[in-house]
């Protein structure tokens, strides 16, 4: 969800307007992939670089995040969204953002529809750093290492590979989001600053997702 900070220098505000001005395209875009029977989607709430802003731009993403539970858990539950977090707790989190998370977590549970995973505190290395120290402290054996068993101590083992990847605000990198699941995602880049992402965009990059050939390294023989 990228673009925030644009979005509001473009317009002469602060940065954290930016960042208020992305819940509305947060809801839009959870609301339109409901409609469109998407199962689960993923979002880049804030990252283990994110820390390095400056340290207002830091408290107010915090907060706005911690905001954007209380406020919006409830339709979410009543919507049939699960919500879960994937990333690093046990590091620099505020204790009540983290009670938030929790609670959010157990009051979702149980819901189909879709679930929506929000990379928090969150870096695709760091993803790996924790899962080999996981598999170290376990004492798994060198021959026991395997892809499998890699996946089993990654933040969510159950999240599904993402089908496809869209990055907003015209930049071309994957900037440590997902390393491991995106190995053979479709990756869509929308010059579209996040701030103005909409339902339609979203629709847009799907469309261009469908009309791709996803071979997985073979060939396709029809």
């Amino acid at each position: 969800m990228d673009g925030n900070g644009r979005w509001a220098e473009r317009r002469g505000l602060p940065r954290t307007d930016g960042h208020a001005a992305g819940e509305e395209a947060l809801m839009d875009t959870i609301w339109g992939a409901l409609d469109a029977g998407i199962r689960w989607i993923t979002v880049y709430a804030f990252s283990t670089e994110n820390w390095k802003r400056p340290v207002e731009e830091v408290r107010f993403l915090m907060g706005f995040n911690e905001r954007l539970l209380l406020t919006r858990r409830d339709e979410l539950n009543e919507a049939g969204v699960k919500v879960q977090f994937i990333g690093r707790r046990n590091w620099r989190v505020p204790r009540r953002v983290l009670k938030h998370i929790a609670d959010t977590e157990e009051l979702t549970a149980n819901n189909k529809r879709m679930t929506l995973s929000m990379a928090f505190n969150y870096g695709g290395r760091a993803e790996l750093v924790d899962a080999v120290s996981a598999m170290v402290a376990e004492g798994i054996k060198p021959d026991k290492v395997s892809e499998k068993a890699i996946r089993k101590h990654l933040y969510d083992p159950k999240m599904p590979d993402p089908e496809l990847m869209i990055r907003t605000s015209g930049e071309y990198r994957i900037s440590n989001y997902l390393l491991w699941q995106i190995a053979y995602s479709e990756l869509v880049f929308t010059e579209v600053l996040w701030p103005d992402f909409r339902r339609e965009d979203l629709y847009d990059a799907v469309r261009e997702y469908q009309n791709r050939e996803r071979r997985f390294g073979g060939l396709d023989t029809e």
